[in-house]
Parts: structure tokens; C-alpha cells; sequence
């Protein structure tokens, strides 16, 4: 074939560039994975070193991103091309003439490399308590030695055509039960914060459309395409942050930021990186402290940053738990401030004390950067997300930043050492408290984050008795649930540490009956059953679904937090619809009752705290 092109080129000069350039297009149409490795380093990168690789018919380039080079393929009027994963792929909505006149119009930011190092060749293997590691890498973007087009102006490449399979009948009941929350939200609170549905009212705690930006992803995973082109189209017309509001740096950051960045890497749809990059932003001026510890609350309108009314501190869970959603905001970008901003904070609590085995107090100061309110630990409230984040940032950066994994790893062991014990008379395992040195068997519903988060790391190569301990504290979380008259958890809980055969192990104070329709169960259900494959999982987030839908759900539409989950007769609702029931619980249930790995796959994704799925920047490459 080479030598009919060489004969043929003698008599037209010009036929081996249109053949070489049609091999470029035909490749780029086969691309079905964006994280496919090549034998340029630049190809490898979120953006197009353009000195480097040279033009995409060159040899080794094959598997390059041409997408990210429009000026190499003809110029043809937009398409709609099906974004995400394979398995989440729907055509993606139309942009509006506006947004994409805005699109065209808007500048192009330099960046200064690519957020992912190419791996050495000769690694230095580090043991730490039973996990291999790599040394200290960094996942500082690295400077291109030419200019960098901004990976956020371009779409990334276009999957293979794979229709989602047809949901299954739990994953159906899923669709069902958001479909109706989803129709009390749209009548009674469209573009508000929260549906309040026994009312059939709304509140507002930002004015910021709270529970329809939480939600886009989730409509996206369910195959909810009117839905999501009827969001899409309130936030293309009216969302807009220049108001004089108030928010909380971390609820906005996980909820807001997190939300409208897994929607952009989902649809590919520019509009909602736009948002993020305008919204971050607004953020950045709570860092301006003299600690670097950020402030926990600022108004997006004037910039005036604050600590919360009921004290000049910050929790330590919240100024620790904006960092994924930071550090994917720059590696968009190309703007480095956003990365920098969040892990200072990073650097400044990893090297604080104040710890016990790597378990942190709960608060900390913006002026002194200190911890306050020393020796009291807890993975509930305040702390919880701490934990969380530090493996996922190692996991989002390519397990790169030993640091984090060396706190993360610490803290495990603190966890065994200070805070786990045993139930009577079931003997369940559970994650107590402690403050100044005496024990409490008081464990928060949001603990139980705890069993997805280590198997999570288990299935990243972590040491095999962290899932050994998830699977144990994911039968107390169940048994939090199950002990109750309805079948759903109460927000705090005392277990019984006394041999004593008239007293059930759940034991619930009357001011910590309420459910919120909080996520965290069903959450690590969804974990141990996607990394064992054990059908008791999805049975038990099942009984979960019915028990919401009998006791929480609302006629006219939406679902109700309610005050006595152990009042089956009277369950007391609330009138309050969380954001987060819509973002994370039925989001992960819908995961949960998936068969399928490849679905948000753990190897290619890693989820924030608010349930909005993120891409790992150097997933393992296939093949």
C-alpha cells in the first residue's frame, strides 16, 4: 500500500497528505476512550501541546485527541455527538445561538502543561503498613515546553456509539421514585433550592436552583434526557452568580462546583464548565485569610468573606473536603490558583498538631490555622469528609501523592486503635467517639460513608483487611436501618456495649429519630456490592427504596425527611426535600442495582461527597 501511495505521489505531490489525513480521520473516529495512552506524551495530556506532537496523520498519533486540535479537521457544522461513558451515552441537548456566540467569542486561556506526569520508567517501590506505594510525584501541571490550547474549550473525543442497556426493574423503581420527586420539585419549587412537598412550597438557603444543579448528573445516568434538556436550559438562562448572597464554601463547592463539573464531563456540554470556572471564581476569596485555612462562608456577589455567626472557627470537614472539585477546576482550566488555593490547605493540616494516629480534631482556626477544640475525634459530623478526601485525591491524581495516602493510611489505624468497638448482644462493629480521652458509642448516620470509603481503597490496592472492615461496619449501617419500625436509619445512634438480653444493640435518643433521606448507607452498599458482587447488598438498598417510598413519600410529589423513623403509624414528616436525596441517594441506588462494572466505572471515575462523579486523571490503561 505504501508503495502504490510513493508511485502514485510522483505523479500527484499532493495525494500522500490527503491519504495520511484521511488515516488521521478514520483513527479519530475509531477513539473510543479518551484515556487511551499514545506514543506522544502530549497526546496523553487534557490538552494539545502543540509544538510537540505535530499533526495528527503522523505515525504513533493514531490514538491522539484530534478534538483538541480543531484547526487539523475540516471545519463542519456541530453535530450531536453522544458524550460520557459508553454506557451513559444520550444525545447531547442543543446549545442555544447565544451560548455557543458566546463560546466562539471567548478568549483562550494558556495553560502551563498537562496535570498528569508521565510515569518513570524506574519507580522506587514504598511499603507503609501493608500498601504499596509510589514516592511523591506531585500532580503539579507540568510546563509545556510550547503553547497549550485550554483543555476546557474543547470537547473531548467522541466514544463509541454503545446505547445504555435497558434498566433492570429496581433500576426502574429508581427512574420512578425520581420522576416523582422530580414533578414536586418542577411544579412547587422550579429554580428554587429545596422543595418543601407537604406544603408544596420551597425554601431557599443560596437562590442558587440547589437541588436542579445537584441533580443533572443523576438525570444523565437515568436516561432522563428531557429532563436534563429542560435543566440545561434553566441553567443557561438563569442561573447567574452575580448576587449578593452568602454561601457556604463547602455545601456550594461539593453541591455546585462538583455538580456542574460531573454534568459538563458527562455531556461534554461547555455550558456547565463555564458555570464552574464563573462560580470558582466567586469562591477563591474565602482563602484570603492570614492562615490560608478558608473561611466558611462568602458572598459570591461582593467577594466579603466570613467565618460562620456561631464562631470565628471553620470544621476541619469542610475545608478539607473542596479539593477534588478545586484541582479538576484547574486541570480544566489551566488555571493553576484554583489547585493551589485548595492544597495549601492540604499542606497546612498534614503537618498541624493536634492529631491522635492520624484522627483530627474537629475544628480549626482561619487566623491561627490551628486546630481548636483539641481532643475530641469523631467521624461523624465536622470530620467525616476529612477521611474521604484523602484517599480519593490520591486515587483522582493517579495514586501519585503519597502524603495523602500516608495520612489516610494513619488514620485507618487510629480508627482501629481509638474509636472501633463491639455491640451487645450482636456483636456488631461499630465507629464510636472520643473526647479527652473517654469513649462514646454514639456513631452518626453519616459514618456510614465509612464501609465505601475503605473498601473503595481496597479495591485501589490498599491492605486487604480494610475491606474486611468494611464489610463488617456495612452490616451495622444495614442494622441501623433494619432495627428501626420503619426501616430507615435514624440520624444518631447509641449502641449497647452491656450484655443485657432485653436491649437491642440500636438504641436511638428521642432527639435523634429524625431521617433526613440522607445517602450514606445506600452509598456504601453500592460500593461493596460493585467490588464483592454479592447480591445481599442490592437486596438490602432495596428494602431501603421501599421503605422511603412507604414512609417519606409524598402524593402531590417529592419525598419528606421525617422527625420518628420509629413511628411507623406517624412518621412525622418534615416538609423538607434535600438536594442531596436527588444528587446521592437515588443516584446511588440506581448504581447499586446495576449489574454492570463498566457503569461509572471505579478504575476511570472517583465520586465527591456529594455523589458527582469526577475523572481519575491516569487510569489504568486497557489493553
Amino acid at each position: 500500500m505504501e508503495a502504490a501511495v510513493e508511485i502514485t505521489a510522483q505523479r500527484d505531490p499532493f495525494l500522500p497528505h490527503v491519504f495520511s489525513w484521511l488515516c488521521g480521520l478514520l483513527s479519530y473516529i475509531s477513539v473510543a476512550d479518551q484515556w487511551r495512552g499514545t506514543g506522544c506524551a502530549c497526546a496523553s495530556s487534557p490538552c494539545v501541546c502543540v509544538t510537540h506532537c505535530g499533526w495528527l496523520g503522523r505515525s504513533g498519533l493514531a490514538d491522539a485527541n484530534p478534538e483538541n486540535s480543531p484547526g487539523l479537521l475540516p471545519q463542519k457544522p456541530q453535530r450531536h455527538f453522544r458524550r460520557g461513558p459508553p454506557n451513559l451515552q444520550i444525545r447531547a441537548p442543543d446549545k442555544d445561538s447565544k451560548d455557543r456566540r458566546q463560546d466562539d467569542t471567548r478568549r483562550r486561556d494558556e495553560v502551563v502543561g498537562d496535570a498528569r506526569q508521565e510515569e518513570s520508567t524506574q519507580r522506587t517501590v514504598v511499603s507503609w503498613r501493608g500498601a504499596v506505594i509510589e514516592p511523591e510525584q506531585g500532580t503539579e501541571p507540568r510546563a509545556a515546553e510550547g503553547r497549550c490550547l485550554n483543555p476546557g474549550r474543547f470537547r473531548s473525543p467522541r466514544p463509541a456509539v454503545f446505547l445504555p442497556a435497558s434498566p433492570n426493574e429496581r433500576q426502574r423503581a429508581v427512574i420512578d421514585a425520581f420522576r416523582h420527586a422530580w414533578t414536586g420539585y418542577r411544579k412547587f419549587a422550579w429554580g428554587h433550592d429545596e422543595l418543601k412537598p407537604v406544603s408544596r412550597s420551597f425554601s431557599e438557603w443560596f437562590g442558587l436552583g440547589l437541588t436542579l444543579i445537584d441533580a443533572l448528573d443523576t438525570m444523565w445516568i437515568l436516561g432522563l434526557k428531557k429532563e436534563f434538556e429542560e435543566a440545561r436550559k434553566w441553567v443557561s438562562k438563569k442561573l447567574r452568580f452575580q448576587k449578593d448572597v452568602d454561601v457556604n464554601l463547602f455545601e456550594s463547592t461539593i453541591r455546585i462546583l462538583g455538580g456542574l463539573l460531573s454534568a459538563y464531563h458527562l455531556s461534554g456540554d461547555d455550558l456547565f464548565l463555564r458555570k464552574a470556572e464563573d462560580f470558582g471564581n466567586r469562591l477563591l476569596p474565602a482563602f484570603q485569610t492570614p492562615s490560608r485555612i478558608p473561611y466558611s462562608d462568602v458572598n459570591i456577589g461582593t467577594g466579603a468573606a466570613h467565618p460562620p455567626r456561631w464562631t470565628s472557627d471553620s470544621t476541619v470537614a469542610e475545608v478539607t473536603s473542596i479539593q477534588l472539585e478545586f484541582r479538576e477546576l484547574s486541570r480544566l482550566t489551566g488555571s493553576k490558583k484554583f489547585q493551589e488555593a485548595a492544597e495549601e490547605v492540604t499542606r497546612r493540616v498534614h503537618s498541624l498538631s493536634g492529631k491522635k494516629d492520624g484522627l483530627v480534631p474537629m475544628f480549626i482556626n482561619t487566623h491561627s490555622g490551628l486546630f481548636t477544640h483539641m481532643g475530641v475525634f469523631t467521624l461523624g459530623a465536622r470530620a467525616d469528609s476529612y477521611y474521604e478526601y484523602l484517599l480519593k485525591q490520591w486515587i483522582q491524581g493517579g495514586k501519585k501523592e503519597t502524603q495523602l495516602l500516608e495520612d489516610y493510611l494513619e488514620a485507618v489505624e487510629g480508627i482501629k486503635r481509638h474509636l472501633l468497638r463491639r455491640s451487645e448482644p450482636r456483636k456488631l462493629t461499630f465507629v464510636g467517639e472520643l473526647a479527652h480521652g473517654r469513649f462514646s458509642a454514639k456513631m452518626d448516620h453519616l459514618v456510614c460513608f465509612l464501609p465505601g470509603t475503605l473498601a473503595l481503597g481496597a479495591h485501589h490496592g490498599l491492605p486487604a483487611d480494610h475491606m474486611e472492615l468494611a464489610r463488617a461496619l456495612m452490616d451495622t449501617c444495614y442494622q441501623m436501618n433494619r432495627q428501626m419500625e420503619t426501616g430507615l436509619s435514624p440520624e444518631i445512634v447509641h449502641f449497647n456495649l452491656y450484655p443485657q438480653s432485653d436491649r437491642k444493640d440500636v438504641q436511638v435518643k428521642p432527639a435523634d429519630r429524625h431521617n433526613l433521606l440522607r445517602p450514606e448507607t445506600v452509598e456504601s452498599l453500592f460500593y461493596l456490592h460493585r467490588l464483592t458482587g454479592e447480591r445481599k447488598y442490592q437486596d438490602w438498598g432495596w428494602e431501603i427504596l421501599q421503605s422511603f417510598n412507604k414512609y417519606t413519600r409524598v402524593p402531590s410529589g417529592g419525598y419528606s425527611s421525617i422527625s420518628n423513623v420509629q413511628d411507623p403509624l406517624n412518621p412525622q414528616p418534615r416538609d423538607k426535600m434535600e438536594s442531596f436525596f436527588l444528587g446521592e441517594t437515588l443516584k446511588y441506588l440506581y448504581l447499586l442495582f446495576s449489574d454492570d462494572p463498566a457503569l461509572l466505572s471505579l478504575d476511570a471515575y472517583v465520586f465527591n461527597t456529594e455523589a458527582h462523579p469526577l475523572p481519575i486523571w491516569a487510569p489504568p490503561r486497557v489493553g
